[in-house]
């Protein structure tokens, strides 16, 4: 018991001890005249340690967090340095783009090449076949609106890029004129139509572009590839012989090679042509009139 209360009795004079109140005075040292007094205790001096350090931590803190002030500590990045990250980053994303784009690039090269593809082709939407006389159904529209409508038609209907892709006219000039002897059908893997033609008819080249390929092929025979405007790429195969080589510059009309009958895969004088768009084979009568009538 006595042991307890001593314990108690301790316990309320520290308590006591630290409300005790001190006075702090300044004073004149040759006058002792009193310029300044201060009443503090123990418990206030601990309550002004713990708000100055507080604050201290406080301050560090936002202003390490949100000022430039964090790039003199070691081991923080400057913001130059994040600048050039984010830079680095986004330049990254347009080499990814880039390299997807020359990746499609090389498998339509082979698949026009091979003929065989891995996934289902994609073909442009069919042009528009609707005669613009129907649109006046409801009698709205006099004549000239439907003959104008109908020009317009006929103008749009063989342009190889789509509207909403580029607002241009690239329209394409044929390769060859004569009867198809054989259609467009990506179900038989046959992406491409065989224009019948007679011996050593020219072959031109349907828009301006670059010769990416000019060779001899066992099952092809002579073929010739050319790189256009827009991601477009036309082949053209089993000509008797070329007249372009790799790396060669051509334009729309251009002979490019005369009509043959070789390789393997030839059953008689065609052109076998093929039309490739952004990675994705088409259908050549879209696009050209094959049609030797005028």
């Amino acid at each position: 018991m006595l042991v307890m209360a001593e314990e108690k009795k301790n316990k309320r004079l520290w308590i006591q001890n630290l409300l005790n109140r001190y006075r702090m005075v300044v004073i004149n040292e040759t006058t002792f005249e009193e310029k300044f007094f201060l009443r503090i205790s123990q418990f206030y001096i601990i309550i002004i340690l713990t708000l100055v350090i507080t604050l201290i931590v406080v301050g560090s803190f936002f202003l390490v967090a949100y000022t430039p002030f964090k790039e003199f500590i070691p081991g923080y990045t400057s913001s130059t340095l994040r600048k050039e990250a984010l830079r680095n980053s986004f330049l990254l994303d347009s080499l990814s783009a880039e390299f997807q784009k020359k990746d499609q690039f090389i498998l339509s090269m082979k698949t026009a090449l091979t003929g065989e593809t891995e996934g289902e082709p994609s073909s442009l939407s069919e042009p528009v076949g609707q005669n613009p006389l129907r649109l006046n159904s409801e009698n709205l529209l006099t004549k000239a609106d439907s003959l104008l409508r109908l020009e317009v038609l006929q103008e749009d209907k063989y342009n190889v890029i789509p509207n909403d892709i580029a607002n241009v006219k690239y329209l394409l000039y044929p390769p060859a004129k004569g009867p198809i002897s054989q259609e467009y059908d990506p179900d038989k893997k046959h992406y491409a139509v065989d224009v019948v033609l007679k011996e050593y008819t020219p072959i031109m080249a349907v828009a301006n572009g670059t010769v990416i390929f000019s060779e001899w092929t066992a099952e092809t025979g002579h073929v010739i590839i050319i790189k256009h405007d827009y991601g477009l790429l036309s082949v053209y195969k089993h000509n008797s012989s070329l007249e372009k080589a790799q790396g060669d510059m051509v334009k729309a009309g251009e002979v490019i090679a005369k009509a043959g009958n070789t390789g393997e895969f030839s059953t008689g004088w065609h052109l076998h042509f093929e039309l490739w768009l952004n990675g994705y084979s088409v259908d050549p009568k879209n696009f050209i009139d094959f049609s030797d009538v005028l």
